[in-house]
């Protein structure tokens, strides 16, 4: 009898056993079946473009021999895709690759086919023009450069360059190039003076957007190993374009333009008036071969007859050698220079009264 009772109590034991068994096993299989719908899900959202309505386009570098989970890594980091190791399992699973080294020009909105197609090389978007910007050329002047040669109008590129959510996505993108810019008061264009003169390929499909990303991302390459010297010679890259721009006009050659760079700072250091003829055409938005004294009272901030200081930013875009030469301007005790116009011969001056003899002299 008590054997026969063991047997049963074992019997339950066993049965009771087999019960708990099931329900774990039936509720670690509701949790797999929950883990992997919730995983699909995720990986459903993370492939996903970060953000269909954002058409604005960031600069992606991508270094030669590049693996595929260190490109992803880039993309996330630049805020392309959601996640870098979801995408990679995707790139993975659609056998992606060849893969570019180099500068892409990459927005949220895109999806994966399309951001892949960019980095195997444009995606075959054949190159349909170019746009030439030339060294000292204003906004205003590119602005006619990109209608006659693109699909896009004068005023549409006006326009992107008085779009203020375009130029914060610019400096987010750039906080060393621009910031100085986008603080600065009482400017026309934010982006004057940051279009590094170049020529600019145009790929078909291409956004004005992307086409004005390349040319700040250039200024940006090109400015890269002196932001430590701007900093340095407690300069902003705002004040060092802004003197670069009237260096550019106002000398043809190297050294003139580092004599002209050394006057400047002599002038600004002095409390004095930079009284560049550039900046009141700038001002007037027109140019001419002379100013009158009305000219040079022209209300704006641009004037700097009337101003003292840098004004409120850059007057063009200038070359690397004008903004070589602010960096390394040559040292004098000039106040004053004005050029032959008919030989472009540049005269220097320690007083106004020598300054004076001399444009008498050239009949100016």
């Amino acid at each position: 009898m008590l054997n026969q009772d063991k047997k049963k109590n074992h019997e339950l034991e066993e049965e009771a056993s087999k019960k708990i068994t099931r329900w774990i096993l039936s509720g670690i299989g509701a949790i797999l079946v929950l883990v992997i719908l919730i995983g699909g899900c995720y990986v459903g959202y993370a492939l996903q473009p970060v953000n269909r309505h954002d058409e604005d386009v960031v600069s992606v570098h991508i270094p030669e021999g590049a693996t595929n989970s260190q490109i992803a890594q880039i993309l996330q980091d630049k805020k392309i895709i959601r996640n870098a190791a979801v995408f990679n399992f995707w790139l993975k699973s659609h056998s992606a690759t060849n893969f570019q080294a180099g500068n892409f020009y990459l927005s949220p909105s895109m999806h994966n086919k399309e951001i892949v197609s960019q980095l195997q090389g444009g995606g075959g978007r054949p190159i349909v023009g170019h746009v030439l910007i030339k060294e000292g050329q204003t906004i205003d002047s590119i602005a006619t450069t990109v209608g006659k040669n693109t699909k896009y109008s004068r005023q549409d590129f006006l326009k992107l360059m008085k779009d203020q959510d375009f130029m914060k996505s610019l400096e987010k993108q750039y906080p060393k190039l621009l910031t100085s810019s986008m603080n600065s008061k009482g400017v026309r264009y934010h982006l004057e003076g940051y279009l590094f003169p170049a020529k600019y390929d145009v790929y078909q499909g291409a956004s004005l957007k992307e086409l004005v990303n390349q040319m700040v991302d250039k200024t940006n390459q090109v400015l890269q190993p002196y932001y430590g010297s701007i900093k340095k010679k407690h300069l902003t890259v705002q004040e060092v374009l802004t003197l670069a721009s009237l260096v550019e006009r106002e000398g043809v050659k190297s050294k003139d333009r580092r004599m002209i760079a050394g006057v400047f700072f002599n002038r600004l250091k002095a409390n004095m008036p930079l009284q560049s003829d550039i900046s009141v055409m700038y001002a007037l938005n027109k140019h001419k071969h002379s100013l009158s004294l009305k000219d040079i009272k022209v209300k704006s901030p641009y004037n700097l007859y009337v101003h003292k200081g840098y004004g409120p930013g850059p007057f063009n875009n200038p070359s690397l050698d004008s903004i070589s030469a602010v960096l390394n301007p040559i040292k004098s005790n000039y106040l004053y220079f004005v050029a032959n116009l008919k030989t472009g011969k540049v005269y220097y001056n320690e007083n106004y009264d020598e300054h004076l003899k001399r444009n008498s002299s050239l009949g100016q």
